[in-house]
């Protein structure tokens, strides 16, 4: 029996674990893609997201071949929600995100993506749906939080540090190995490159608000994937077109360019939503959030290894700063939740004692 619990508790850890590493190759194999072979950024992301689509329409109707309420799909609403959708997290998040990968590194990947519940937590506050209650102290850490991240982003933006001396173990052969894949762009602009991560981040929490109200309104949570996947290749397609003159960047090398796009399409659309879903349902909505700075330590043991010649300390601790500005904002949010559910909890007791008090007085009324 004890064996099988450990057993649960060790296979969703290490599928967001594998998960979160997978992320980090696959954005290293794209960096590879955009500076040593010069693929456009634009064009990659027209290519995922359509390869990714092909591969929705199938899945989309399997994932959901149990589930009997049919509702119309293809209606304004549900449609302009899915336009909006593939507008912010296809053509702006995605297009911005790969442009800073062709002009950084996949370290500063990884801290921007820890920017997310920061900047989740200021849009709500300017929305107005977040107050900060300086008596409650999750809501004191939330802020604690997102101030630890921005100041994660403008270290990582403004210090690079020194860089890690080449060290290669005499029996990995890293330093005579040829440099398959890089880890720094070779047309490195550092601040931009930042700017843009950072500018996708706080893309990404509008889109999932918009998502949120989508998923309330249709449970076909994967068929709206496939349509808003649809709009965001078009958009991105149109974008591209307008940003890239030469037809010549739509020609594919068959072979690593290739298989980047076909690897990142497979992997983006059916593993890593599959393995979070499932995730999600054996150990609750939060849980695949806590393993997103997984990839700090990823991305700086591959900088460290085998791009120590271009890697820096600086953004290796930058990023764990981002990381630990994830965590705390991230514990305040849940803590936050609790303390709700808490006072909640209290004022249904309240009301039912004070509805058992009337009820008693009521028949003590009767009585007399």
């Amino acid at each position: 029996m004890g064996v099988k619990v450990a057993i649960g508790e060790m296979l969703p850890c290490t599928a967001m674990i594998i998960v979160e590493a997978c992320t980090i190759f696959l954005t290293i194999m794209a960096s590879t893609a955009m500076s040593k072979l010069g693929m456009s950024s634009f064009v990659f992301v027209v290519y995922t997201n359509a390869l990714s689509f092909i591969l929705l329409i199938p899945y989309s109707f399997l994932f959901h071949r149990r589930d009997k309420t049919e509702e119309p799909l293809l209606t304004f609403p549900l449609l302009s929600r899915a336009f909006i959708l593939g507008l912010v997290g296809v053509t702006i998040a995605q297009n911005i995100a790969f442009a800073g990968l062709s002009y950084s590194s996949p370290i500063v990947a990884c801290g921007a993506a820890n920017m997310i519940p920061a900047f989740s937590f200021i849009i709500a506050i300017i929305l107005r749906k977040v107050r900060i209650d300086w008596k409650c102290q999750g809501s004191i850490v939330r802020v604690i939080g997102t101030l630890i991240s921005i100041v994660g982003i403008l270290a990582m933006t403004f210090y690079k540090g020194p860089v890690v001396k080449q060290y290669s173990p005499s029996f990995l052969h890293l330093a005579t190995s040829p440099k398959l894949l890089v880890f720094t762009s070779t047309h490195e602009n550092w601040v931009l490159g930042c700017f843009l991560f950072a500018s996708a981040s706080f893309a990404l929490p509008i889109w999932n608000i918009i998502q949120a109200g989508s998923s309330k309104k249709h449970p076909h949570v994967m068929k709206i994937t496939c349509l808003y996947t649809l709009f965001g290749t078009i958009q991105s397609a149109l974008l591209a077109l307008f940003m890239e003159k030469d037809l010549s960047v739509w020609r594919l090398k068959l072979h690593f360019e290739l298989l980047i796009i076909v690897l990142t399409a497979i992997f983006g659309s059916l593993i890593r939503s599959s393995v979070q879903m499932w995730c999600t349902r054996l150990k609750g909505p939060s849980y695949p959030l806590f393993f997103k700075p997984v990839g700090v330590p990823v991305a700086s043991t591959c900088g460290c290894v085998l791009f120590a010649a271009t890697f820096h300390y600086g953004s290796m601790l930058s990023a764990c700063i981002c990381g630990l500005g994830y965590y705390t904002t991230l514990w305040g949010q849940l803590k936050e939740g609790e303390t709700k559910k808490d006072i909640k909890g209290n004022v249904s007791a309240s009301d039912e004692k004070v509805h058992l008090l009337q009820d008693q007085k009521q028949e003590g009324d009767s009585q007399v």
